[in-house]
């Protein structure tokens, strides 16, 4: 059984379809035991990061998700909130990956969203995927680069596509929006 983290925000109808469509087996719960005990975690995000993280904290879901043993997918702001800090609200996350959350420089347009290009793969979630795909982002906030980069992407600068540390795993696009790529990261995800 996959959890979808519930926490009052975030993309998971999306992310439970994805999984649907997969045929794995899932469900979208804020009760600790219920993630604890499931085989895999996917912690999705669409939002505004201080909010986000206050939801977090009132439900102590700050506190479980560093603690968990399984692996672990961080979607977009997911990614972001598994990161130490975040200059979207000044919001303090949850530090599981040492690395800031910047806002992109406003010289350009700002959201990044749409199709970009991924490269640089050093995870074996990548397993399959060919470098230069494509996938789908929507973000204004990027995460530095850090030896925790396992992917790429150039939009107005170089920044984390994507994240690995342990058990977990992170990407800033949105697998369940990314075609036939995405479907395979999902499915890779699944085989850990």
């Amino acid at each position: 059984m996959i959890a979808i983290i519930k926490y009052n925000g975030g993309n998971v109808r999306s992310v439970q379809n994805a999984l649907n469509r997969l045929g794995a087996e899932s469900i979208i719960t804020d009760d600790f035991e219920l993630i604890r005990n499931s085989d895999k975690v996917i912690f999705p995000g669409v939002g505004e990061a201080s909010s986000t993280m206050k939801n977090l904290q009132e439900k102590g879901l700050d506190k479980l998700i560093p603690t968990l043993k399984q692996p672990v997918l961080g979607i977009c702001l997911g990614m972001q909130l598994m990161c130490k800090n975040n200059e979207e609200g000044n919001t303090v996350g949850m530090g599981i990956f040492d690395i800031n959350v910047k806002r992109f420089p406003a010289k350009d347009v700002v959201p990044h969203m749409g199709w970009n290009t991924i490269s640089g793969f050093q995870s074996s979630i990548f397993k399959e995927i060919e470098e230069e795909s494509d996938v789908y982002f929507v973000h204004s906030y990027y995460c530095e680069l850090s030896k925790n980069t396992t992917s790429v992407c150039d939009y107005i600068l170089p920044f984390s596509a994507s994240l690995q540390k342990d058990n977990f795993y992170a990407m800033q696009f949105h697998p369940e929006k990314s075609g036939k790529v995405g479907s395979q990261l999902i499915k890779n995800f699944l085989k850990l």
